[in-house]
């Protein structure tokens, strides 16, 4: 499968972004899916991930009550609604999808990645 990441941009601390994820070329409702993100300088890590099933959600914790993360099978793509952002969410965020699978939350248990969505929160 492959993925197209959009909706990033510029921000006001305080804001709101809502980014997508469009898949191509599988069977989208197999998928388990995830957005991880990568400042400047560090590490990829979790944002949220959501099954390919019962659509059951995680998220990192402290990203919860912030960060929604959905998925619409029909439209082949997945949503993060991100509220309240801070400057600290700046980075580059990517759409990542693992055939088969149910909730993941490493960046070794994926397959597919997308290109990545630069959000940038200005304070």
């Amino acid at each position: 499968v492959q993925l197209q990441a959009s909706g990033g941009g510029l921000v006001q601390a305080g804001g709101s972004l809502r980014l997508s994820c469009a898949a191509s070329g599988g069977t989208f409702s197999m998928y388990g899916m995830g957005w991880f993100r990568q400042a400047a300088g560090k590490e990829r890590e979790f944002v949220a991930s959501i099954s390919r099933i019962t659509s059951t959600t995680r998220y990192a914790d402290s990203l919860k009550g912030r960060f929604t993360i959905s998925r619409d099978n029909p439209k082949n793509t997945i949503y993060l609604q991100m509220n309240s952002l801070k400057p600290e969410d700046t980075a580059v965020y990517y759409c990542a999808a693992k055939l088969g699978g149910g909730i993941l939350v490493l960046t070794t248990q994926y397959d597919n990645w997308g290109q990545g969505t630069l959000v940038t929160v200005s304070s």
